[in-house]
């Protein structure tokens, strides 16, 4: 958080300079000395000190810092609530003492009192405010990024489509999970843990909240139901890892894929014989 400058909309490690009864004034850098308020400041901070702390705009636009933790930083999405709408905008909650405002303009839809949104955090060029989108296309990275399949990232749920659900991925790129993959357990604004599932050709990315592969647990089932199926047949089956897959499916309900993992395991674990015309158990 240390550097050569004060980053606006973002937790800095400032110096304290001054001190005063109504709080401290803190190293401003490139800019003027900022005021951290008394109600945010350690009770036994010292001129020499450095503190960990958010700088912002107040009401009147000038620069404050606080020890308080927003819920998003400039150049962060995040799932915010609209405290209020007035003829400016929409006012939402970001857990610090002033609100952040989503301009008209800056909204897809017409925001409402008490509703939940994804927005984008910016500090406007014109007025320096720090204001929030709802227009996010406008800073999502389209790129498909250097991920790889499997790799964990974290997502942020932001839209529902005919398909499933829009996520922004590790805060800057985008990818879709299918209805199938979230079985209704996420709905927009949610943040949760997700894995890449495959990168398309067209640079789209397919995610899904489970890590891709087999599922020991059923795998594990799955090897027990060819040992009691064994079992009732006597110990021979007459199916192995050249059985058609829909005889597979028919018999199991699994996937010749799955089926020759299970079947592989059994062998190591010296539980059957894999012979030419099926597989006979060992016990």
């Amino acid at each position: 958080m240390s550097g050569k400058y004060v980053k606006v909309g973002q937790k800095n490690r400032l110096k304290v300079v001054g001190k005063a009864g109504f709080g401290v004034f803190l190293d401003g850098r490139q800019f003027d000395e900022i005021l951290l308020p008394k109600r945010h400041a350690p009770a036994d901070c010292n001129i020499g000190d450095e503190l960990d702390v958010f700088v912002y705009l107040d009401s009147d636009d000038h620069l404050i810092a606080t020890t308080e933790t927003p819920l998003a930083c400039v150049g962060e999405f995040a799932a915010l609530k609209v405290k209020e709408v007035n003829p400016i905008g929409a006012f939402l909650d970001w857990n610090l003492g002033k609100d952040l405002l989503v301009p008209f303009r800056e909204q897809k839809t017409r925001m409402r009192e008490g509703g939940h949104y994804v927005v984008y955090l910016y500090q406007d060029e014109e007025t320096r405010r720090i204001v929030g989108s709802s227009r996010l296309h406008k800073f999502i990275d389209r790129s498909a990024g250097e991920y790889q399949n499997s790799q964990p990232v974290s997502l942020l749920i932001y839209d529902k489509t005919d398909l499933g659900y829009m996520a922004i991925i590790n805060n800057r790129h985008q990818g879709l999970l299918f209805s199938q993959e979230a079985n209704d357990s996420v709905k927009p604004g949610d943040k949760v843990q997700g894995y890449i599932k495959r990168i398309r050709p067209d640079g789209k990315i397919d995610l899904c909240l489970k890590k891709p592969g087999f599922d020991q647990q059923a795998l594990d089932s799955l090897s027990q139901q060819i040992m009691d199926k064994l079992a009732v047949a006597g110990g021979f089956l007459p199916m192995n890892d050249k059985t058609d897959p829909a005889e597979i499916k028919r018999v199991f309900g699994a996937s010749k894929r799955a089926f020759k993992m299970a079947l592989g395991g059994l062998y190591k674990q010296r539980l059957i014989k894999i012979e030419t015309s099926g597989i006979r158990s060992n016990q």
